[in-house]
């Protein structure tokens, strides 16, 4: 199979009239400048690389334009998020799920991080099977999203607490039995990853025993530092912020992924820069929660990888999520363009793919032929230079969205002709019910 676009635009730069090859396996096999366009080739205009999703809680889409008018801070939000998640069941997960996943295709996102946390039933007791686990695979194989799962150990409640009755379905009673919930799943869920929750929701021991007993080669995500109130657990408790006991148990690393890094230390971010960690920034969520504006280019100077989410899904458009990169580095700096187009492209396709365990990204030779064709006639785009597309476009721009070569979005329709939004009605629908 083989697609020909008249413009490419990569992080490495801008290449016209080029061909890719993709093979059989859906990845990519060469890629040619400078060539006239063969009859059997699939013909496109503009393309950029897909987007990797490298934090999505795919259930807090419900919370959507129902919990921005009354105020409050992140700890409001999360009640307002326990009790969403006790309403959760593999039916109307599934459903949900489905739904989400197809809004995110619509949006540039070829592939996600699902950090998956409400394992069992509302009480804590075990589905016969790994019902919710398989609910979402499914989901994202139905509407051709690349998925990998991030199945989250979440043992206690906060430091020092036990879960709180809205967190029973979260916890799996230590770390030994998550381990073998984790060891199940993996015949089972064809990209599985693994995440520990936060330092709040796991003792330094537990975290330890976890990333011993996990594969190698398995990626491993972490909340880290959302919030000044977990800082300051962690300083009273262990006489260490989370990033300085993560590295005091070893867990920096290439395959560790933090998750929004908002309230860090000098020192912690010379700790995460210095063992090529992967910082998954969430920009609309920090902003939509008042989380705060972490410090993004100083953690890339120090030499992590940087990679967006859509994390609670109140926004879902790849565009605005990397634009959102720069524009929050601008309000918390005073400073315009220090993260260039090319490097906000970087960190959703690459760096996305890179935190989510590929070992090349979108668009790479040998990486995933996943991509996105923009629109650049739009009211938006329209006299906007190629390399700065993701400035103007939003996801209204995006016309076709392939995934392994394979078309799975026209014009924000599904390759199986069904509409996003009437999927989320029924999903939210089902929720609801």
């Amino acid at each position: 199979m083989s697609l020909w676009c008249e413009r490419l635009v990569t992080a490495s730069g801008t290449r016209e009239r080029v061909r890719i090859e993709v093979d059989a396996e859906g990845m990519v096999a060469s890629i040619t400048a400078d060539t006239d366009v063969r009859p059997d080739d699939i013909s496109l205009g503009t393309v950029l690389p897909g987007v990797g999703n490298a934090h999505s809680h795919a259930f807090h889409r419900v919370l959507r334009g129902r919990t921005h008018a009354d105020g409050g801070d992140f700890w409001v939000w999360r009640r307002q998020m326990y009790e969403a998640a006790g309403r959760l069941d593999p039916e109307n997960y599934h459903e949900l799920a489905r739904a989400v996943f197809a809004e995110m295709l619509t949006a540039g996102y070829t592939a996600v991080g699902e950090f998956h946390y409400a394992h069992h039933r509302p009480d804590g007791s075990r589905y016969a099977a790994h019902d919710m686990e398989e609910a979402i695979s499914a989901a994202a194989a139905d509407v051709g999203i690349r998925l990998t799962l991030l199945d989250t150990a979440y043992l206690q409640g906060g430091i020092g607490q036990p879960l709180s009755p809205e967190q029973q379905r979260f916890g799996d009673d230590s770390a030994e039995r998550y381990l073998e919930r984790w060891s199940e799943l993996r015949g089972r869920i064809p990209r599985l990853g693994a995440a520990l929750h936060s330092v709040r929701a796991l003792t330094p021991d537990e975290i330890s025993r976890i990333v011993a007993g996990l594969p190698g080669d398995v990626p491993v995500h972490i909340h880290l530092s959302e919030q000044p109130a977990e800082n300051e657990a962690s300083l009273a408790t262990y006489g260490a912020t989370p990033t300085e006991l993560l590295a005091e148990r070893g867990v920096l690393s290439p395959r560790l992924s933090a998750v929004h890094a908002t309230h860090l230390t000098d020192r912690d971010i010379e700790l995460l820069g210095g063992a090529g960690v992967s910082v998954v920034m969430c920009p609309t969520t920090e902003a939509d929660l008042g989380d705060g504006i972490g410090p993004a280019r100083a953690l890339k100077d120090a030499g992590a990888t940087l990679a967006l989410g859509s994390d609670q899904n109140a926004v879902v458009d790849a565009m605005l999520e990397m634009r959102a990169l720069e524009m929050q580095d601008r309000l918390a700096s005073g400073a315009r363009g220090r993260f260039s187009p090319a490097e906000a492209l970087h960190a959703a396709g690459s760096g996305g793919y890179r935190s989510l365990g590929w070992a090349q990204g979108p668009l790479e030779p040998g990486g995933p032929a996943d991509l996105i064709e923009v629109r650049t006639d739009s009211l938006r785009t329209v006299g906007a230079d190629p390399e700065q597309l993701i400035f103007a476009a939003t996801a209204s721009d995006l016309t076709r969205v392939f995934v392994g070569g394979r078309v799975v979005v026209t014009d924000g329709v599904l390759a199986s002709g069904e509409e996003p939004a009437q999927l989320l009605a029924r999903g939210l629908g089902a929720f609801s019910r």
